[in-house]
């Protein structure tokens, strides 16, 4: 039987449907988040195991590669890196010491990386493959993304392939603790304070692929094997070809369409 691991297996989140996606497909799944009590939807299923892993916690990674090598044998085919924190500020509106900035890197980018290091010995001896869910938002997820193609190339010898998941809007609840956020009292972006808070916690007026749509086109991909890179999520086609083909002046232009900086600019 082959396995994956995946983080970020919170439920109403992307992890927890991918989860139930690779179950239904025969795998045996590790299925990790902070706390157990988090991952309801998955628990008595005879092939998912739950994990209490928190990617920023060298101590529980290290727990969980021992745990996966004494129930695989010594081997991991799937590794999918979806664990993952959201901030939507401005980046002028940071605290100067940056520290939750850099809570979100350690999560975000670190985190992510401990993983892999922990873990390639088990994806070396099955020949796997690590997975990256990143999306197209967040200086965090970028930074990742380049880590992991990075990783991609260093990986070879070792006969580890890696997929980045680039996703677009997809129904999920990542946005639902985010209903508080207040910008800084001098923010310069005071004037468009509620559309910022809006799109924060979800509402931006976007079209959402179905969750299990997503996850099933996902473990398609995966399952597949030989995807550098998956673009997944209501739109995203329009997305890659912007990122491909549409001059940056253009793609500016729609990108910050419906964020507030539109507005601000109409008023220069």
């Amino acid at each position: 039987m082959k396995s994956v691991l995946i983080t970020g297996c919170t439920d109403g989140g992307i992890g927890s449907v991918l989860a139930l996606t690779f179950a239904q497909r025969g795998l045996l799944v590790f299925a990790a988040a902070r706390k157990l009590a988090k991952m309801a939807n998955l628990s008595n299923l005879p092939n998912v195991k739950l994990l209490e892993l928190d990617v920023t916690d060298r101590a529980q990674v290290q727990a969980a590669v021992a745990l996966v090598r004494k129930e695989t044998g010594g081997t991991l085919d799937y590794l999918v890196n979806n664990a993952g924190q959201t901030r939507y500020l401005p980046l002028l509106d940071e605290d100067s010491d940056f520290e939750e900035a850099k809570a979100v890197f350690d999560t975000n980018v670190w985190g992510q990386l401990r993983m892999v290091q922990a873990f390639v010995p088990l994806l070396t001896e099955a020949k796997g493959t690590l997975v990256y869910i990143s999306s197209t938002y967040a200086a965090s997820k970028r930074a990742a993304e380049i880590m992991f193609d990075t990783l991609r190339l260093e990986l070879k010898p070792f006969g580890i392939s890696v997929t980045s998941v680039v996703t677009g809007p997809v129904k999920s609840q990542i946005h639902s603790h985010m209903a508080d956020l207040k910008l800084p009292e001098k923010s310069l972006y005071a004037d468009v304070e509620d559309t910022i808070k809006k799109r924060a916690g979800g509402d931006d007026g976007a079209p959402r692929m179905d969750t299990q749509k997503y996850t099933d086109t996902v473990v398609n991909k995966i399952l597949g094997g030989g995807q550098l890179k998956v673009w997944c999520g209501a739109n995203m086609w329009l997305v890659n070809l912007m990122g491909n083909w549409v001059p940056s002046f253009i793609a500016d232009k729609l990108l910050v369409f419906g964020t507030g900086i539109d507005v601000m600019l109409k008023r220069k």
